[in-house]
């Protein structure tokens, strides 16, 4: 009875157990808690082992066999909609924004699944509401960026596969941001840190990676990031089109920075030379701050040119470039009449120092020699505007300061200056002067009277002298002797010491008066002796060895003042008023004579003698001394005029100002020593700019007021007494320049602090041809242009456009000679040239003149270019001409792939 009781009471439990459970089912009541997010980090290493009833080794493990962690560092993870934790698959879902980061390992996408038992990541993108794919992955690992559309990721092995990756390689240094190298890969797998292996690659350098306008396809490709892709067959396609240009295998240097390599050439061929490659040479790096350039043309007639290029610079000390170019040229054949053989060479060097590297010594170098016909039958023709400039030139210098009181200037200048024929008729002797070099030292200003820091007052205290002495080495040679021992036959040897001494101070309040002296005393190493040799009836010169030397001096004295005047025409008037400058100086010079240094000898032919008075200066460098006294009294005026000129803008009080004359001056001088002829012509001179200073004019004039004879000398009579005018017009020049663009005639944008924006004065590249605008024509080799290509951008190209961007540039220039009744104009031409941009894409420009006095053109360029946006297209063409010639060139605009190209010039005409 006992036993079944028990019994009884467990399954009358067990009943009034389901039966609650079963009343209560369909009224469960959830509790309002607000869920939120687990802020317990997933277990990401191995799970630790829990303690138990084991008992432990009381000996240590053996550190020597411990395995380090499989993970580093610590893995932070978040998302903008949810993480999700799945125990039960060990991973963990990222949604919407997702990141990770790992050491140097960043990963952003749409949505993001990790294993954290296989230490793994799985990173896609997401699809919006209309179907298009957002958020794509972004991985990067160290400065290495890919962007692709999935990737699977191993922490451990750090290996990759990655789908549809983009990447782009930055720029080398120096090169332009556009030329950075992009590589899109079909399927790209990440062996380590520094190589992936790329299936159906594409590589180019178009902004558009997705649908480029052009790209080379590999199909099988090692990639080592910022250092080189190698690859299998590669070809060429344009507009997804296959091209026939095709590689059985290609390598593609990335490296950051300069490395060497090979130029391909240009291939063509010349009527008289025969077939040709030029440009084609190799460049290579020198260290971090240099580099060179070895380059040749060879034609199979024989003739060669070589040049070497290095560019040097140092950040904060210096920089400069080093350019050497040499041509052997054949003409013809040998045998025929029409044979010749000549060497051509031109030497450039420019360096210029940072004032920061050294304040108180500088170095600096321009310089740029060689032959004078270099230019003009160069094999290269793509220096067209240096076929204009006359002139050579080059200057090298070094200067040092001594600060300390009184402080010194020293300098060692060497100089050149050269004349190129101007046509290939012209012979040009003597026609380079050098000097080798100059000496030149200047002691600071020093007042012996006055105090160093304190005012300086009245005559005595403004006493005042200078110490200054320049000496030179000049010699005078031609092409044949140049750079050889007889160009030092003619040189001259010779010091000039001066030593000026002055005051100055005020009468009356507004007259400045300046007084002084100077002293000179001149050295040379040679002199001339001279006599008359009656058996020859001519002059002999006998040069004399050894120091010589003479010493002269002057006095002068000067009193000035400034006047001004102004016009008022009224404040409600547009022009409210016009002001003039004007400060009128008269200066006295009086100069004794040096008859000590002057010898005579007697001249006589077929029995009739003279003396002749000659000084052994005469031919030094530095001349011989004054002989005969000078006492002159000479007058200037200089003024400037300028308007007081309402402004448009209602909103500004102050009228605008505006120069009607930056200068206008005159001047002459009365000789009170001379019998005769003692005025000596007026000179006048001056510049304005007008039109917001768009026009620049200047011009000068001379003005004589006496008459001449019949065989056009000079005579002590009036030009008003002999019938003419008061003055006679001697001689005229005018200069005039004048820039417009569309951008005048559009409205300025107010961008509320009323200040108009600047423009650049410079907007095109400075030619070759010794000016900064385009009127001599541009180069030829568009490789020489890198302004052009590093303002070129992604423009848009709209099928209506409403304006058209255009340029105009002109310059005239006249020079009028009439001295002796010529009446005619020494010079006198107009050039122009300009631009027009007939869309986004498309630019089309010229430059040409006229010579009125050889009536007939200058040089003419027509200019056609089309931006391709990788590409670009140009033509030059120069229709007429000693230089008519064209050019065609079509190449992708990238440095780094600059060899895919296609270029055809023609030779110039050759008269």
């Amino acid at each position: 009875m006992q036993s079944n009781k028990q019994y009884v009471l467990f399954l009358f439990l067990l009943f009034v157990g389901v039966f609650s459970l079963t009343a209560q089912e369909g009224k469960v009541v959830p509790l309002e808690i607000k869920a939120q997010r687990d802020t317990i980090v997933a277990p990401l290493l191995p799970r630790p082992i829990l303690n138990d009833s084991v008992t432990r080794d009381s000996l240590e493990r053996d550190s020597l066999n411990q395995k380090p962690p499989l993970l580093l560092d610590n893995i932070t993870y978040k998302a903008k909609d949810f993480v999700k934790l799945s125990q039960k698959e060990n991973k963990i879902y990222l949604y919407n924004e997702a990141e990770i980061y790992y050491q140097d390992t960043e990963l952003k996408a749409g949505i993001i699944i990790m294993d954290y038992v296989n230490n793994e990541v799985y990173a896609g993108r997401l699809k919006d509401s209309l179907g298009n794919y957002t958020q794509l992955p972004y991985f990067k690992q160290g400065s290495n960026v890919v962007i692709p559309d999935s990737i699977r990721f191993n922490f451990d092995t750090q290996k990759a596969i990655i789908w549809n990756s983009r990447t782009e390689q930055q720029a080398a240094a120096g090169q332009l941001g556009s030329d950075a190298m992009k590589v899109y890969a079909e399927i790209t797998k990440k062996e380590n840190d520094s190589v992936y292996f790329l299936s159906e690659a594409k590589i180019t350098t178009a902004q558009d990676t997705i649908n480029p306008d052009y790209y080379i396809r590999v199909r099988k490709a090692k990639f080592v990031p910022k250092k080189k892709v190698i690859a299998g067959f590669s070809n060429l396609y344009i507009a997804d089109v296959p091209t026939p240009i095709a590689m059985p295998f290609a390598y593609f240097p990335l490296g950051v920075g300069s490395a060497p390599g090979v130029l391909m050439p240009t291939f063509g061929n010349d009527p008289d030379r025969g077939y040709f490659l030029q440009d084609f040479g190799y460049y290579t790096p020198l260290g971090d701050y240099a580099d060179v350039t070895l380059s040749g043309d060879f034609y199979t007639n024989g003739s060669w040119g070589f040049r070497t290029a290095s560019i040097y610079t140092k950040r904060y000390k210096y920089r400069g470039n080093i350019n050497f170019r040499y041509e052997n040229l054949v003409n013809s054949q040998k045998g025929f009449s029409d044979y010749s053989l000549s060497k051509n060479w031109n030497l450039q060097f420019s360096h210029s120092q940072d004032q920061k590297a050294s304040p108180n010594s500088r170095f600096s170098a321009s310089v740029n020699l060689g032959s004078s016909e270099y230019y003009r039958n160069s094999l290269q023709q793509r220096n067209l505007p240096n076929t204009q400039n006359n002139t050579l030139s080059s200057s090298i210098s070094y200067s040092k300061t001594f600060p300390a009181y009184p402080s010194v200037n020293l300098s060692v200048t060497a100089t050149h200056s050269q004349l190129t024929s101007p046509s290939a008729t012209a012979t040009n002797t003597d026609n380079i002067n050098m000097t080798l070099p100059t000496f030149q030292a200047s002691m600071e200003r020093i007042f012996p009277f006055a105090k160093r820091d304190g005012i300086k007052k009245g005559a005595i205290q403004n006493i005042n002298f200078q110490y200054d002495v320049n000496a030179q080495n000049r010699l005078t040679t031609n092409d044949e002797d140049f750079l050889t021992g007889r160009m030092f036959d003619n040189s001259k040897i010779g010091a000039r010491h001066r030593i000026p001494i002055s005051t100055n101070f005020k009468i009356a309040k507004y007259f400045s008066v300046t007084m002084g002296g100077n002293y000179e005393d001149v050295w040379t190493m040679e002199t001339y002796e001279r006599s008359f040799d009656p058996e020859t009836e001519q002059v002999v010169i006998d040069s004399v060895s050894g120091f010589d030397r003479y010493n002269q001096y002057n006095l002068n004295a000067s009193i000035g003042t400034t006047l001004y005047g102004t016009f008022n025409f009224g404040e409600d008037k547009k022009i409210q008023a016009i002001r003039h400058v004007a400060r009128p100086t008269l200066s006295y010079g009086y100069a004794p004579s040096f008859e000590q240094y002057y010898d005579e000898y007697e001249e006589g032919i077929n029995g009739e003698g003279r003396v002749v008075q000659y000084s052994r200066f005469d031919g030094t460098l530095n001349g011989a001394p004054r002989l005969g006294r000078s006492n002159s009294l000479s007058f200037s005026l200089a003024n400037t005029l300028e308007a007081k000129v309402r402004d448009k803008d209602s909103t500004k009080i102050e009228p605008k100002k505006i120069p009607l004359l930056s200068n206008l001056n005159i001047s002459t001088s009365y000789n009170l020593e001379s019998d005769s002829l003692r005025l000596s012509p007026l000179n006048i001179n001056g510049g304005t700019n007008i039109l917001n200073n768009k026009m620049s004019i200047n011009f000068s004039a001379g003005l004589d007021p006496y008459a001449i004879d019949n065989n056009g000398r000079r005579i002590d009579t009036w030009n008003i007494d002999n019938g003419g005018s008061l003055f006679r017009l001697t001689r005229a020049n005018a200069n005039i320049s004048y820039s417009i663009d569309s951008k005048m005639f559009e409205k300025k944008k107010d961008d509320g602090n009323g200040e108009e924006e600047e423009e650049d004065p410079f907007d095109y590249v400075a030619q070759s041809g010794g000016r900064t605008d385009d009127l001599f024509g541009r180069a030829d080799s568009f490789r020489d242009n890198p302004r052009e290509q590093s303002e070129k951008g992604d423009v848009e190209n709209p099928i209506y456009g409403t304006k058209i961007p255009w340029n105009f540039r002109l310059a005239y220039s006249a020079s009028y000679l009439n001295s002796a009744r010529q009446n005619e104009f020494s010079s006198h031409s107009l050039m122009f040239s300009g631009d027009i941009e007939l869309s986004p894409r498309w630019k089309v420009g010229g430059s040409s003149g006229y010579d009125f006095k050889n009536k007939g053109f200058t040089l003419t360029q027509l200019r056609f270019q089309r931006d391709l946006k990788s590409f670009s297209m140009r033509f030059n063409w120069t229709p007429f001409g000693q230089y008519r010639r064209w050019y065609f060139f079509i190449g992708i605009d990238a440095s780094i792939l600059s060899d895919l190209k296609w270029e055809n010039r023609s030779q110039p005409f050759r008269n």
